[in-house]
């Protein structure tokens, strides 16, 4: 099959991560691009060096862009059912964006039919809105784990803007603030948004409303809870990640805001093929297909 053939105009409703409906029949192939983060949450300890553990930040190493085109069109001549190229880390896209925005123009250059997304915190995503618009990004994930920055200064240790760190309330507020802005900019640029939120036990799941009412106000289109998975070494490392039964009382109590997000695999950094299964890695090594976009 000729590569054009394998790249024609993707839809918006074949993004794997956004639909379940297109999850069985379409993939999607993570560029690990971005290295470094802006915010300190306290269930991440930024290792991301693993072959062998699947969760979201986790990668097997880190690609230049034009590493990232050539992986992906490796991907692309063994494989017909790629819709989306995302960045979804291992850090945040948009912390260092000169080598997510360089890898998202060359990547719609020579594949112009694929799907673009990007998966953020959001605190610097509002002065680059534009920028991802012009490269082809139609899908933007933010990830929004409290509205009340009570709640959220228990998250975050810290957030850094323009090399400026802040800590506490302080830090909560800037954040929530900029996210806001940026979710109501992405909608006014016609971009489809979904917002990512990790349930952590005794933190925040008694919020879990709060924030799908307030993100539904900024118009965003789908909201994906997340259950936390505890990692070694971090704050929130003792945590209870929480159950099936109290995932499925919180998706269905805040369905009324948003529409939920049911097959998310919180998938790793370099994930790439179908979100169900086992598929080969950004770098063509073997991981578990699911763990976030």
């Amino acid at each position: 099959m000729a590569m054009s053939e394998r790249c024609e105009q993707r839809s918006r409703d074949q993004h794997p991560c956004f639909h379940g409906k297109a999850s069985a029949r379409w993939g999607r192939i993570h560029l690990p691009v971005a290295p470094a983060c802006n915010i300190q949450c306290n269930f991440c300890n930024r290792l991301y060096d693993c072959v062998n553990e699947s969760r979201p930040g986790v990668t097997g190493r880190i690609l230049t862009p034009s590493e990232a085109l050539t992986t992906l069109s490796r991907l692309l001549q063994q494989r017909n059912d790629i819709a989306v190229v995302g960045i979804a880390g291992p850090g945040d896209p948009l912390c260092d964006p000169n080598r997510t925005l360089e890898t998202l123009r060359a990547v719609h250059a020579a594949y112009p039919g694929i799907l673009l997304c990007v998966s953020t915190n959001g605190l610097n995503l509002s002065g680059y809105i534009d920028q991802l618009a012009d490269t082809g990004v139609t899908h933007v994930t933010v990830t929004v784990n409290a509205v009340d920055p009570y709640v959220g200064q228990q998250i975050y240790a810290s957030v850094t803007v323009k090399q400026q760190t802040y800590r506490g309330l302080e830090a909560a507020r800037i954040l929530l603030g900029r996210q806001e802005e940026a979710v109501v900019g992405l909608k006014q640029r016609g971009m489809t948004v979904k917002i990512n939120t990790v349930v952590l036990p005794g933190i925040n799941t008694g919020h879990i409303s709060a924030i799908a009412a307030k993100v539904a106000a900024w118009e965003a289109d789908a909201m994906n809870c997340i259950p936390l998975i505890p990692v070694h070494g971090t704050p929130f490392a003792e945590l209870t990640a929480p159950g099936d039964v109290e995932m499925a009382y919180i998706r269905k109590s805040v369905a009324v805001y948003l529409p939920q997000i049911y097959h998310c695999r919180r998938c790793r950094a370099d994930a790439a093929g179908l979100l169900g299964g086992c598929a080969a890695n950004a770098q063509g090594g073997s991981a578990e297909s699911g763990r976030t976009e």
